[in-house]
């Protein structure tokens, strides 16, 4: 006889705090964090999953390979240094890289909205296209599906990508080290910023223009190197500081930043300060961190600036052997927790 089934309410997510999903459970944040980690992680688990990285490192035959996957909802799809278009092929690109892989090939899944213009689409999909030969990746595959006027909001695109990683690193957060050296690779807070003026019809003095970038060959350049990298996080949704607190988190240590090594432009500045924003917790699409030893920082710094999207790297902490989170020695010398928005600073950013 079969053991009879029992069933009750087992759903992970607190459903008398959030009996609808938010925008915020797609920001970046402490609700997207707990939507993954308490109702998707416990759903999918398996071993890949589990590593917490930007894609699934495995084993093809004697061949390694890197596989990730995104979608991209950004409000407005046209924003100051890119568009939607860039943005799927770049994000997807990168997510590759930060796993130490070489892109390959993408997929492009297209949601169109029925009465958009075609000349708009025609735009997108040319941007894709620039992107994707600079990037040296091809779009392979795809799908398109129309829905209802007033149901899409112009379009929405997800990719997919397949890497193939040609060195012997294991590069994911759980490789992170007491001693490594925390290194950005630029200015944060552009892209948020960028996104933000073009929503509004904001103006400031000077044109602030998304990072959106491909970095897998600055990545490339990095492994040619020989460093021995532990770990590398593009800085997308929830910016720097959701990063390095899920990067704390997976790898049991304490990360330890300085305020001041942080590099934020004053036209960026001075945006969040009118708007109220903390720089830390904007979204970037260019930019990224590095884990690697303490004594492999000069040599990483020399690698990045001499690239273009790498000119301003700088080492912003260490890593050390604490336990506890994410801790930033500000401006004035104070030490401070820095941890998860619970919400948003700006939907649909990516």
């Amino acid at each position: 006889m079969k053991a009879q089934m029992e069933y009750g309410p087992v759903c992970p997510i607190p459903i008398s705090e959030y009996p609808q999903v938010l925008m915020a459970h797609g920001g970046g944040g402490k609700l997207m964090h707990d939507l993954i980690e308490n109702m998707f992680v416990p759903a999918f688990h398996n071993p890949l999953l589990g590593e917490r990285h930007d894609g699934a490192v495995f084993n093809v035959g004697t061949a390694r390979l890197a596989f990730t996957t995104d979608s991209y909802v950004v409000k407005p799809i046209f924003f100051p240094g890119g568009d939607i278009g860039s943005l799927a092929v770049n994000g997807t690109v990168n997510d590759l890289a930060m796993c130490g892989a070489r892109p390959l090939y993408l997929s492009a899944g297209f949601i169109l909205e029925e009465g958009m213009e075609t000349e708009k689409l025609w735009q997108i999909v040319r941007s894709m296209q620039r992107a994707a030969e600079e990037a040296g990746v091809a779009l392979v595959t795809g799908d398109t599906k129309v829905v209802d006027r007033g149901k899409g909001d112009e379009i929405f695109i997800n990719t997919a990508g397949v890497g193939v990683i040609e060195h012997d690193l294991k590069i994911n957060p759980k490789q992170v080290r007491p001693g490594d050296a925390v290194i950005l690779s630029g200015d944060i807070g552009r892209h948020g910023i960028a996104i933000m003026a073009a929503r509004e019809g904001l103006e400031f003095e000077s044109a602030i223009e998304s990072d959106c970038a491909p970095l897998n060959s600055l990545v490339r350049n990095l492994i040619d190197a020989g460093l021995d990298i532990h770990c590398m996080r593009d800085l997308t949704r929830g910016g720097l500081a959701s990063a390095l607190v899920e990067i704390a988190e997976s790898s049991g240590h304490q990360i330890f930043i300085e305020e001041t090594k942080i590099s934020v432009r004053d036209d960026v500045q001075g945006a969040c300060e009118i708007l109220g924003f903390d720089p830390m917790y904007l979204a970037n699409e260019g930019r990224f961190v590095l884990f690697l030893p303490e004594a492999q920082t000069e040599r990483a710094l020399a690698v990045m600036n001499a690239h273009l999207h790498g000119a301003g790297a700088a080492r912003i902490g260490k890593v050390t052997d604490e336990s506890f989170g994410v801790i930033l020695k500000s401006r004035i010398g104070a030490n401070r927790i820095v941890d998860m928005f619970t919400g948003e600073q700006l939907p649909r950013i990516c």
